[in-house]
């Protein structure tokens, strides 16, 4: 079988097509060369001419009016303050007064048995403070009775003492030694201490020995008198 043939184009056609590519292109570089000439190109110049027109002519003179009152100040409304009425505290009940009490009327008998009783009573305190004088002067009576005993039983132990005790020779003034000295019942010595010293040791030192050597020492008259702490005081020219 033999190939069916084609006619085959001639060069033509694409000369023509060439010539057509090239006719578009000129186109548009035209239209390019125109909208840039067009906007280079600059507006033409307008020139106006302006004229002022004349000032008017001058006004009259026109008397000067006075200037306008201000307006009066009007005052301001008054606010009137809301009354509260305000309910009132009920008033406290007046609590009654009580009544007086009634003066009983006076007792004759119970009057009279009163002032028996006041006077009675009067009586045994001006009684009772009698009493009580009375025993406070037996009671001072008998301490200075008892006082002028012990001091009476004091002088006879301190003579008897006096008679034992040997003075140093060098002994000056005089001065006093006290001595606490305690007895038993039988008037003997028990103990001698020392209570104040004289200032010269000898004195002092024949002052106890006195004292022991006289127990033991004389009793007093009564026998309620009798203590076993003696408080004893020496001097030297005691007599």
């Amino acid at each position: 079988m033999s190939a069916l043939a084609f006619p085959r184009q001639g060069e033509p056609a694409l000369v023509r097509s060439f010539a057509l590519a090239a006719l578009v292109h000129l186109l548009l570089l035209g239209v390019m060369f125109l909208g840039v000439r067009w906007q280079s190109h600059l507006p033409d110049t307008v020139m106006v001419e302006l004229w002022d027109t004349p000032p008017p002519p001058p006004a009259p003179p026109v008397a000067a009016s006075p200037p306008p009152a201000p307006p009066k100040a009007e005052p301001a409304p008054r606010i009137e303050k809301p009354v509260i009425a305000l309910k009132e505290k009920p008033k406290p009940k007046a609590e009654p007064k009580p009544k007086p009490a009634a003066k009983p009327k006076p007792d004759p008998v119970f009057d009279k048995r009163l002032r028996e009783q006041v006077a009675q009573e009067q009586k045994a305190l001006e009684q009772d403070r009698r009493e009580r004088a009375l025993r406070d002067l037996l009671a001072r009576q008998q301490s200075d009775a008892r006082a002028q005993a012990l001091a009476a039983w004091q002088d006879k132990i301190r003579a008897r003492i006096r008679r034992n005790i040997i003075l140093p020779h060098d002994l000056a003034g005089n001065p006093e030694a006290i001595f606490d000295v305690t007895l038993l019942p039988t008037a003997e010595v028990l103990t001698v201490r020392k209570r104040k010293s004289s200032g010269n040791l000898a004195y002092d030192e024949a002052v106890e020995r006195a004292i022991l050597k006289a127990s033991p020492l004389p009793k007093p008259e009564q026998p309620s008198v009798f203590e076993r702490q003696l408080e004893l005081r020496f001097r030297p020219q005691d007599r």
